[in-house]
């Protein structure tokens, strides 16, 4: 008996909402591709209205080191202290630390740093995308990590002397009378304002730039801003503005377009250019420095013998297990029997790693760190503890700065490459097979501002690797919809309705676009667990390309047929496939 063929019921109603949200959708990932017109609407409903919407962040994407030039450095670690065994663990723990450091204090988003081994030589290669101080870089990556333990401070903040008050009273009193002599002379004309910011003012940078700040904001210069807003171009004030650095004696110079972001509170997106001659006052906490959180102990990595990753015999939890020379056995003693019940706090070059709470005093050099830990999270812990306790030194090998301009014009050229593919690719959709084929190229079109929304929102950098891997994907989303067409083909033969063909080709297809594209994603999870560098970032990119065309192949297609199938006659259109079914073909609604 043959089976027959259940069609899910789907109102018009719903295939509109549906259709509606995939536009939205659509719309809302262009907005986040290409956000400027974005912006420049609602710029224009927040002028119009007074909404106080949010601007988007117009970043661009991360690029990689080959697309946007940087610094290439490679550093040999001497391990020749270190016993064999322990020299992998070792090596792997600077490379965590390079990496942390790199991106603190440097700022990069996406540095490379991985570790290799040439003969019995541990390497670590280092690549800084948009680093163009590679001395800094060097000088950063260079120091040895610093491992140190810390109790709290619970010493109250001191309040200044009589003495402190009187001196930064006299001080800030001093340089008010400086401030009104340097306004007399500036409203006087008896000095031009840039002679006047030369000879009075406090701010290194700009009194030697005719007091020139750039354009500011009202989030970075509040008082600056508040007064600007109100004047002409080429005035300058006649009275003393004070703000949190001192007095300012403010002149404006332009305004223009700013890109910051429009508040509630501040509608206006109008930057202004602003020269200023600033007198310094002091503060308290000019005088007295602010109260640390954590003090030192005395307790650092010098001590420390050895970290490693152990499991609990009674309750089989992972925990990381520490081991102090004698020297840390007493101060270790020393700092667990007065933090009793309270935190200890575990710095590596002044980043808390870990913050545990001593349960009871510890009077034996052993310690152990428990918390719930995952095997992975346990091992990077005792890494970067063991890179403290074991500094390894590193040389460097040789540094190169590599040039962005070989990078750009390879962007260049790999976007027309696939802008071009994408627009061959839908050509001949649309011509092999007619209507679903021009259908298509819109799911090819969200599949491609889907998958470059997600890059840009989770910050994937992209590589020429990377944008290969793209160009990839927009093949299989294609081969997904050719799948698709090739079975609407087969039971529009089997005498099929066009709607029922149409509803039908998606589920017998299914099965076949999962097993492709379950099968390259096993390969890409491989490559991002066991690969490195470009590798990492091809198929991290496959990756993505390949969950984003599960769903754009089977929901955005398949709710533009729904759509669209329904204003078409069921015979005689070569608008569909380019196929006329026989008069003589049976209409058969079972298999």
């Amino acid at each position: 008996m043959a089976n027959k063929i259940y069609i899910k019921n789907i109102s018009r109603s719903q295939i509109k909402w549906r259709s509606a949200l995939v536009a939205g959708l659509f719309i809302i990932c262009l907005f986040i591709v290409v956000p400027a017109y974005a912006n420049q609407g609602l710029d224009w409903l927040n002028a119009k209205a007074n909404l106080g919407l949010p601007r988007l962040p117009d970043n661009g994407f991360s690029l990689g080191l080959d697309l946007q030039g940087g610094a290439h450095l490679i550093y040999q670690a001497k391990t020749d202290n270190i016993p064999d065994k322990d020299r992998a663990d070792a090596v792997e723990g600077v490379r965590d630390v390079i990496e942390r450091r790199v991106r603190g204090g440097l700022g990069v988003a996406e540095p490379l740093v991985q570790t290799t081994r040439v003969g019995n030589d541990y390497r670590i290669i280092v690549e800084l995308p948009g680093v163009t101080d590679v001395n800094q870089a060097i000088k950063m990556i260079g120091e040895t990590p610093v491992l140190e333990f810390k109790e709290e401070n619970n010493v109250p903040e001191r309040d200044l002397t009589v003495a402190e008050t009187k001196q930064m009273n006299d001080f800030n009193l001093a340089a008010e009378k400086k401030a009104k002599e340097a306004l007399r002379a500036v409203v006087t004309g008896q000095l031009d304002f840039a002679s006047a910011a030369l000879q009075y003012s406090d701010d290194i940078q700009s009194k030697n730039n005719s007091g020139d700040l750039g354009f500011i904001s009202a989030d970075v210069f509040p008082e600056l801003y508040t007064w600007a807003k109100t004047r002409k171009d080429g005035e300058t004030g006649d009275f003393l503005i004070k703000s949190a650095g001192g007095y300012n004696i403010v002149k404006r110079i332009s305004q223009r377009e700013g890109e910051k972001t429009v508040s509630s509170t501040n509608l206006s997106n109008l930057e202004y250019n602003v020269a200023r001659i600033l007198v310094a006052t002091k503060q308290k906490t000019d005088i007295v420095p602010p109260k640390e959180s954590w003090k030192t102990t005395g307790l650092s990595g010098k001590q420390l013998k050895r970290a490693e990753v152990t499991e609990n015999t009674q309750t089989g939890q992972i925990q990381v297990a520490l081991n102090f020379d004698d020297e840390g056995t007493k101060l270790f003693s020393e700092i667990t029997t007065r933090n009793v019940n309270k935190p200890v706090a575990i710095f590596l070059d002044g980043q808390p790693i870990s913050i545990p709470k001593v349960n009871e005093p510890i009077l034996n050099g052993s310690a152990v760190i428990s918390g719930g830990f995952t095997l992975l999270e346990a091992k990077q812990l005792s890494q970067r503890l063991n890179s403290g306790a074991l500094p390894v030194p590193v040389e460097m090998l040789s540094q190169e700065k590599v040039d962005a301009t070989l990078g750009a014009d390879s962007l260049a050229r790999s976007f027309k490459a696939g802008i071009a593919g994408l627009i061959l690719v839908m050509v001949f959709m649309a011509l092999y097979y007619r209507l679903p084929g021009l259908l298509s190229v819109f799911s090819l079109a969200m599949y491609a501002v889907l998958t470059l929304s997600i890059f840009k929102i989770i910050g994937v950098t992209l590589t020429l690797a990377g944008i290969a891997g793209f160009i990839l994907t927009i093949g299989m989303a294609v081969d997904a919809n050719v799948l698709v067409f090739e079975r609407l083909k087969e039971e529009l033969r089997w005498g099929k309705t066009l709607r029922n063909a149409s509803e039908e080709s998606f589920p017998r297809a299914w099965s076949s676009i999962w097993d492709s594209h379950m099968t390259s994603l096993i390969s890409c999870f491989i490559l991002i667990w066991f690969g490195s560098g470009f590798i990492q970032g091809f198929a991290t990119v496959l990756a993505i390309g390949t969950l984003v065309n599960l769903f754009t192949a089977y929901t955005v297609t398949r709710t533009i047929m729904r759509l669209v199938f329904p204003l078409f006659k069921e015979e005689g259109n070569y608008l569909f496939l380019g196929y006329r079914r026989s008069s003589a073909a049976p209409v058969n609604q079972s298999k």
